[in-house]
């Protein structure tokens, strides 16, 4: 059979439309769904002073927890979640976060579901593997159940979000929250819902980087008893500073819970969960908190960098028979490739994981507590 050549002119053809038809394929290739899995294991060392079997035994090793980290993508839609695995004393396995999202473009998203809260210095005010004291109320590193916009450009950064609700496990109605959960949430004889929040962040500077920002959050309390909805409201001035290798965090934060409880139940304190437990909070407080950190790069083996910090935080109660709370942290983070390393000295006065009493610690508190420590070391490889 003998084969026809192609004309000249079909040549030319070809030759102007390759390089279109390459692109077509190309964005065909880019527009396939993608699936990333990653995770984390944790293992943890601890010596606490008020134990005396962990001081007589120089302290104790075990496992911390196990993370899968599901991020997918299609087109203009993504997927970010993570579930975490922690021992039954610490209220087993949960859901830490999980959203869909929907890209407008490279700035603009709109996220749905277990997201981000946005309030405070995003995403950690704190260097520490405890966090600051702001976490252990509900406002650091919170997730709840919503709908939230969020915009980035170079000089801002915005956030605002509508939560119905925190996790939620339970729909037949009339239960208390379970207290396992990831971050602190109100539970007990009240829920948190319809809640509204804001945040912006003014981005400013050349060599050193500034980030100054407030933020707002307003909701309603339902009692389960009087079948009645009090309100919460917090607000916070924040500023974070980068220089060279250094980093500065101060937050003043304002809070208040109103709440329609029952003849038989305190207004003054709230009831507050996570890790399986629950614990009261005073209702009214001020939080100041105040951080700075170091990095230096290394180069010994497979060690690239160390991270010195000190973060510091003072729970003011607005009752004046409450007895403060404060908390401090120094330690350092060490990095070599995918596992990271926090090494921490925790002391705690009125910290219900910090020694104590637990249950009360951040509602009443003991006058002239006795400061207790922790000392910390985390080993976690993250993938």
């Amino acid at each position: 059979m003998k084969i026809q050549k192609l004309p000249s002119y079909l040549w030319l053809f070809v030759f102007f439309i390759s390089p279109y038809l390459a692109i077509s394929q190309e964005k065909e290739e880019t527009e396939k769904p993608k699936l990333e899995i990653g995770g984390a294991v944790r293992f943890n060392y601890v010596n606490s002073s008020w134990k005396k079997e962990q001081k007589s035994k120089g302290g104790e090793f075990g496992y911390d927890m196990i993370a899968i980290k599901p991020k997918a993508s299609y087109k203009k839609l993504s997927l970010n979640a993570e579930y975490r695995f922690y021992s039954e004393a610490f209220g087993g396995g949960f859901l830490k976060q999980g959203w869909v999202a929907y890209h407008f473009n490279n700035e603009d998203q709109l996220q749905l579901g277990l997201v981000y809260v946005p309030f405070g210095i995003q995403q950690y005010n704190s260097n520490n593997w405890f966090f600051n004291i702001t976490y252990y109320v509900g406002l650091e590193d919170d997730h709840d159940m919503g709908l939230k916009y969020v915009h980035e450009d170079k000089n801002f950064e915005y956030a605002f979000a509508f939560f119905k609700n925190a996790e939620e496990t339970k729909f037949t109605g009339g239960e208390e929250n379970d207290a396992s959960r990831y971050a602190y949430d109100v539970v007990g004889r009240n829920k948190e819902t319809n809640q509204v929040n804001g945040n912006i962040v003014w981005k400013f500077g050349d060599r050193t980087n500034h980030r100054l920002g407030f933020s707002a959050q307003y909701g309603q309390l339902y009692n389960l008893d009087t079948q009645k909805n009090g309100d919460h409201y917090a607000l916070a001035l924040h500023y974070e500073v980068y220089y060279d290798q250094w980093n500065f965090k101060i937050s003043l934060n304002k809070v208040a819970h109103n709440l329609k409880n029952a003849a038989d139940q305190p207004s003054d304190r709230v009831q507050m969960g996570a890790y399986g437990t629950p614990y009261e909070v005073a209702a009214n407080f001020n939080i100041y908190t105040l951080s700075a950190s170091r990095k230096f790069k290394i180069n010994w083996g497979p060690l690239e960098q160390i991270e010195a910090y000190n973060d510091f935080g003072w729970m003011q109660k607005k009752k004046d028979e409450f007895d403060s709370s404060l908390m401090n942290v120094i330690g350092f983070k060490v990095t070599a490739g995918n596992l990271l390393t926090f090494v921490d000295y925790a002391a705690g006065y009125n910290h219900s994981w910090l020694g104590g009493n637990f249950v009360d610690d951040f509602s009443t508190g003991t006058p002239n507590a006795k400061w207790e420590a922790r000392f910390n070391i985390n080993v976690g490889y993250y993938f």
